[in-house]
């Protein structure tokens, strides 16, 4: 069993479980720089030099074509799973409480983001932050490739909360399926798409489609999904958390 914990740059672990959790610098083919002890997603099959279109995605790759462990998952450096959440302390996942959790259910996934869309539908708020060309292409590349989904991909659409992050826990045989399916969906958007008429941020939209197909392919596949909440490390220590409750 293994966690990656995602990121582009040096930063402090905040779990002292170096078993379990792994640091894995992506990007890494276009300079980003970690530490001699993080896996890089440069190394044996990647997608590295991709990362500023695919985002944490080139991990998840990665972790897809060389990670042989059990059970995989993904956390970011700043973002983590964890049992319980509260303003000052959290308790992260151990291999006991995934191992358990996977009895029951088919993956960890963030809890779901109830204002995620602002009270917007999927469909709408994805197309007022991200234009609506790889929206509407991705639904016609699932028509056209994959039609059993396509009534899974309209369903979310309507949807005004999702799972996001691109964060999951899960067996690696259900993780490789899922990616498999994935990248077939982003490979064909990829060729339809030029990313050079977008801005920097919106370049990264490889990945803000993939937050929305996570939710297609559960939605089709019908998992049980046990969901998490997520702990943002803002890199404050507890103590200036606890002062700065007192303070308010």
């Amino acid at each position: 069993m293994k966690i990656y914990v995602i990121t582009h740059k040096k930063f402090k672990p905040v779990v002292n479980d170096s078993k379990l959790y792994q640091p894995m610098l992506v990007g890494a083919a276009l300079g980003n720089q970690g530490l001699n002890d993080y896996i890089r997603d440069d190394t044996k099959e990647n997608i590295s030099s991709k990362n500023r279109s695919y985002c944490e995605l080139t991990g998840l790759y990665w972790i897809w074509k060389n990670s042989e462990e059990k059970v995989v998952g993904i956390d970011h450096y700043r973002r983590y799973f964890v049992e319980k959440n509260n303003k000052l302390f959290h308790r992260y996942l151990t291999s006991k409480y995934i191992n358990t959790a996977l009895k029951e259910y088919d993956m960890i996934l963030p809890k779901r983001e109830e204002d995620i869309y602002n009270n917007q539908n999927a469909k709408d708020f994805f197309i007022n932050n991200h234009g609506e060309e790889a929206w509407n292409k991705t639904r016609n590349i699932l028509a056209e490739s994959y039609p059993d989904y396509v009534e899974d991909f309209d369903w979310f659409a309507l949807q005004k909360s999702g799972y996001c992050y691109n964060m999951m826990i899960c067996k690696k045989e259900i993780f490789d399926e899922y990616c498999e399916w994935l990248f077939g969906v982003l490979a064909k958007l990829e060729k339809r798409m030029d990313l050079t008429q977008y801005d920097n941020y919106n370049q990264r939209m490889y990945g803000f489609v993939s937050e929305r197909l996570i939710n297609v392919w559960i939605h089709n596949k019908a998992l049980r999904v046990k969901e998490c909440p997520i702990y943002f490390d803002d890199g404050k220590s507890i103590f200036t958390k606890i002062k700065e409750k007192i303070a308010h």
